[in-house]
């Protein structure tokens, strides 16, 4: 007699699915390509979370730089001279005051100096 094991496939088979919503051809509908889609997914989703995390500290970097060189700094001389007047800005704040409040950033550009 053949064994069907039940419940136990078709209970896989919706896990997967469940998850693959979405995807297009194949990837959607074959549970072997879903399930193939559907590892690389993961795999590419937990790394751009490290990722993202490094692009948007470049993005800081960016925007404190293009604040500042109106004012006579470049970024790299600006972070120690942050640093030497104890100044402790993290460059997320840095850069939010360099886009969206620009006195209160040549504020803390004139305590450097």
């Amino acid at each position: 007699m053949r064994v069907t094991r039940g419940k136990l496939g078709p209970r896989s088979r919706k896990a997967v699915m469940k998850h693959v919503k979405g995807f297009h051809g194949r990837r959607k509908a074959s549970k072997k390509l879903a399930t193939e889609a559907l590892m690389n997914a993961t795999l590419y989703a937990y790394r751009d979370r490290k990722k993202k995390k490094s692009e948007f500290r470049a993005l800081w970097n960016i925007k404190i730089n293009a604040a500042a060189r109106p004012l006579g700094f470049s970024y790299s001389k600006l972070i120690p001279a942050l640093k030497n007047s104890n100044i402790a800005l993290d460059r997320k704040s840095l850069a939010y005051l360099a886009e969206h409040q620009s006195e209160v950033f040549n504020a803390v550009i004139e305590q450097v100096k």
